[in-house]
């Protein structure tokens, strides 16, 4: 029962923070849940959801139009990736805890594997 009572606050702060923020222009549903998936992955707590979710939302469309770009080659998709995580790396840095980092550091590096793995399977 107690810990119901402690995951009842950052649920309600999730819900709260995703039907009062505005959705990014162009960002499909499936960004949206890539991007509380990967907030419930780093077991964010309440505060750093508010300040570290609109970071990965606005990330999210671009993240989307660099893997579903065709006329990337692999090499490029990974460059464009890797410096669209280096523009919000300082802020992310200040919000989440050094093991957090790492891990969001690691799922990222998934991602960038993935999309270059599905450009050679559409080849």
């Amino acid at each position: 029962m107690k810990k119901l009572f402690t995951l009842l606050p950052s649920a309600l702060c999730v819900l709260a923070f995703l039907i009062l923020a505005p959705a990014t222009p162009g960002q499909s549903p499936e960004a949206e849940k890539k991007v509380i998936a990967l907030a419930q992955q780093l077991k964010l707590t309440p505060q750093q959801e508010v300040e570290v979710l609109p970071i990965l939302k606005a990330e999210a469309p671009k993240f989307e139009a660099i893997k579903n770009d065709p006329s990337l080659s692999g090499m490029q998709k990974m460059k464009q990736l890797h410096a669209i995580h280096s523009e919000s790396a300082p802020e992310l840095q200040k919000i989440l805890s050094p093991a957090q980092y790492q891990q969001l550091q690691a799922i990222r590096e998934q991602d960038i594997k993935k999309a270059i793995a599905a450009k050679r399977a559409g080849r």
